[in-house]
C-alpha cells in the first residue's frame, strides 16, 4: 500500500472500529478518525473500542460530529487526508420510524458536509456505507447492483439510497471518485447491542425472552465483520476509472439463511434454549436479503472466510469475555 492519510468517519462504531484496527496495522497508512460518541447505544463499548485503537501511533482521533461542517473544515484543513472512508450514520431501521430528524441531521447533513469537503480537498477516493435495506422488497435474488433501489421500506434506507444519488452527482459533475458499499447484517465481536446477534444472546443469558419478529421467518445475509473489513481495504487503491468514476458494491457474504437457524447456532454454543415471544413482522422490516458479490469478487478477489457457524462461535467468546457471563 502506497503511502495514504486515510479519514475514517464513525471509526468508533462497530465497523470503523474494525476497518481502522485493521488499516492501522499497515505501516504505510495514517489514520485519522473522527466520531461523535452519541449515545445511540451504550457509549462504554465506544470507548472501549477507541481505547484498543488509540494504542497504535499509527492513528489519531478527534472528538467531532459530522453535522459541525467548522471543525470538519479544520480537520480536512489540518491533515491533508487522501483518501475518506465514510461510516459514521445513525444506523437502525426500526429507530428511524420514532426519531426521523436525526437522520436527515447525521445521514443526509453530516453525509453532504463529508461529501463536500472530500470534494473541495480533491480527496483520491470517497469510500462511503451503504446498505442493504436500500433494496427494499425486491424478489429478484440474489440482490444484485444493477436493481431498482427507489422504493425503501424505511426511512433509514431512504436517507442511505439518498447518500448514492449524491455521491453520483458529485461523480459527474466535479469527477470525484466515490464507491458506495451496500454491507448485508455484519455481525460479529464488538458488534452494535441494538442487533439481533447481541439481542438473543443477552436474552437467553439472562433468562428473558426474545422478541421473535416474524416468528423468525426472516432471512438475512449475515456477513461476518473480518470478511467485511478485508473487502474494503481492497477497495481503497480501487477507484472507478469509468468517466463518471461511481461504482457500487455489494459487501455480502451471499450465503443467506433464517433467523430460526441463526437463532439455534447461539443456542447450541450457549448451551441454553431461548425463551421466545413470536411478533409478526415489524414495520418497515425486510423480509429477506441475499447479496451477489460477484462484481466485488471480480474487483478484489473477495471471498468470505468465516461461515456463521464460526462467526457466531467468535462473537460469543468475545461477549462473555467481555461482559464476564
Amino acid at each position: 500500500m502506497k503511502y495514504m492519510k486515510i479519514l475514517i468517519t464513525g471509526c468508533a462504531g462497530f465497523i470503523g472500529f474494525h476497518l481502522t484496527k485493521l488499516l492501522i496495522e499497515n505501516i504505510n497508512v495514517e489514520v485519522f478518525g473522527i466520531d461523535n460518541m452519541n449515545a445511540y447505544y451504550d457509549v462504554d463499548l465506544k470507548k472501549t473500542r477507541l481505547k484498543i485503537l488509540k494504542k497504535n501511533k499509527n492513528f489519531k482521533f478527534e472528538k467531532i460530529d459530522i453535522t459541525n461542517e467548522n471543525k470538519l473544515l479544520s480537520s480536512f484543513n489540518r491533515n491533508s487526508y487522501t483518501h475518506v472512508i465514510h461510516l459514521a450514520a445513525q444506523a437502525g431501521v426500526r429507530y428511524s420510524i420514532e426519531n426521523p430528524e436525526t437522520y436527515v441531521q447525521n445521514n443526509l447533513v453530516g453525509f453532504f458536509n463529508v461529501l463536500n469537503l472530500s470534494n473541495k480537498f480533491k480527496i483520491k477516493h470517497f469510500l462511503f456505507a451503504s446498505t442493504s435495506s436500500v433494496y427494499g422488497s425486491s424478489k429478484k435474488f440474489p440482490l444484485n447492483e444493477d436493481l431498482k433501489t427507489d422504493s425503501p421500506l424505511s426511512f433509514y434506507a431512504a436517507t442511505k439510497k439518498s447518500n448514492e444519488l449524491m455521491a453520483y452527482s458529485y461523480s459527474n459533475i466535479y469527477k470525484l471518485p466515490c464507491t458506495a458499499l451496500r454491507f448485508f447484517t455484519v455481525y460479529g465481536p464488538y458488534g452494535r447491542p441494538d442487533m439481533a446477534l447481541f439481542l438473543f444472546t443477552e436474552a437467553i443469558l439472562n433468562n428473558k425472552k426474545i422478541n421473535l419478529n416474524n416468528s423468525g421467518k426472516h432471512i438475512r445475509d449475515f456477513t461476518y465483520i473480518d470478511d467485511v473489513t478485508n473487502a474494503v481495504q481492497k477497495m481503497i487503491k480501487k477507484p472507478s476509472k469509468k468517466n463518471i468514476p461511481y461504482e457500487v458494491y455489494n459487501v455480502a457474504g451471499a450465503n443467506p439463511k433464517n433467523l430460526k437457524y441463526f437463532l439455534s447456532i447461539i443456542e447450541k454454543n450457549l448451551k441454553k434454549k431461548s425463551k421466545i415471544f413470536n411478533r409478526p413482522l415489524q414495520k418497515g422490516d425486510v423480509y429477506k436479503t441475499y447479496g451477489d458479490n460477484r462484481k466485488l469478487k471480480k474487483r478484489t478477489n473477495f471471498s468470505t472466510k468465516f461461515t456463521i457457524e464460526v462467526g457466531i462461535k467468535k462473537f460469543l467468546e468475545w461477549y462473555r469475555d467481555y461482559y464476564k457471563k
